[in-house]
């Protein structure tokens, strides 16, 4: 079996999600529907990848309990790799809240992944995928779930020096996590406005302005949305362009920023410019919050 063409490497668990057209105050009980897919930053943009026919492969942990076993079934049966999973105890979980397509609230449960460290990393170095003198040289997407011991690995270490970047950072609670990855000459780095806050420590008005802020910061390129209002790509070598969303109902809201990425990347895979890359991932993340994508 041949090697991926994208490594995914971060969350890979079981969402739980619970929808609701209602409005949901604190200590609220409505009618909705409840759900139970497979999730994670680092699956969901895998799994949107390989539908555009892309070789994926998946670096995480996965646990060899019965929620483990059938995360594993699950991921194969998408066409995802998973030959490269390190294997731990139990199985990451993430439970969310949605009301009238707003997040109200989550929990992440991503201890199985924080525990399992650098060990994800592995296949990078024993050969398997790299090795001393022959790091990998895809495509590798990285989530900020990684535990900071890993995400620091892959900055010190030659493991991916010679890889093409995507960062997604996940949340605002994590996205410093990848600040130690920010620099690298490849790496293009999506997020939304609050993401870049949280990693620039300072209020941001605009997603041109936090484009222009984590610019100076040195990063090579960033991409960075903002709900409904313009979406920025600022590039340090070509400026920074804006594209505005399509407007559309809000009918979910857990893993839109995950569609976006996984299609500006499958665009630009195919060589098309800057502006049409921008509409192309606004497009995917909008059909994603309406309920008009695949499931």
């Amino acid at each position: 079996m041949s090697l991926p063409d994208i490594l995914c490497i971060g969350a890979v668990h079981w969402d739980v999600i619970g929808r609701t057209a209602r409005a949901l105050p604190v200590g609220a009980d409505v009618p909705g529907e409840i759900g139970r897919r497979p999730g994670g930053v680092a699956l969901n943009i895998a799994r949107a990848l390989a539908r555009q026919g892309r070789a994926v492969g998946l670096l995480s942990s996965v646990g060899t309990d019965a929620e483990g076993r059938e995360l594993v079934a699950a991921c194969e049966a998408l066409g995802l790799d998973t030959r490269f999973l390190h294997r731990g105890a139990t199985t990451d979980i993430y439970l969310a809240l949605e009301s009238q397509g707003v997040l109200v609230g989550a929990v992440a449960d991503g201890r199985a992944l924080e525990a399992a460290g650098r060990a994800i990393l592995d296949p990078l170095a024993d050969g398997r995928l790299g090795r001393d003198g022959a790091p990998w040289a895809g495509t590798a997407v990285i989530d900020a779930n990684l535990a900071p011991d890993a995400i620091d690995a892959l900055a010190d270490l030659p493991l991916l020096s010679r890889a093409r970047l995507r960062l997604a950072p996940a949340s605002p609670a994590k996205a410093a996590r990848l600040v130690p990855l920010m620099r690298h000459p490849q790496a293009v780095l999506h997020l939304n406005r609050a993401e870049a806050e949280a990693i620039c420590g300072s209020r941001l008005a605009t997603a041109r302005s936090a484009a222009e802020a984590l610019l100076a910061l040195g990063c090579a390129r960033v991409v960075v949305t903002d709900g409904p209002c313009p979406a920025a790509d600022g590039c340090r070598e070509a400026g920074v362009l804006e594209a505005l969303p399509p407007a559309v109902p809000l009918r979910r809201i857990t893993g839109a920023g995950d569609a976006f990425l996984a299609a500006h990347l499958a665009v630009e895979w195919q060589g098309v410019p800057r502006p049409i890359a921008l509409q192309a991932a606004l497009a995917a993340a909008a059909a994603h919050v309406s309920g008009d994508d695949s499931p």
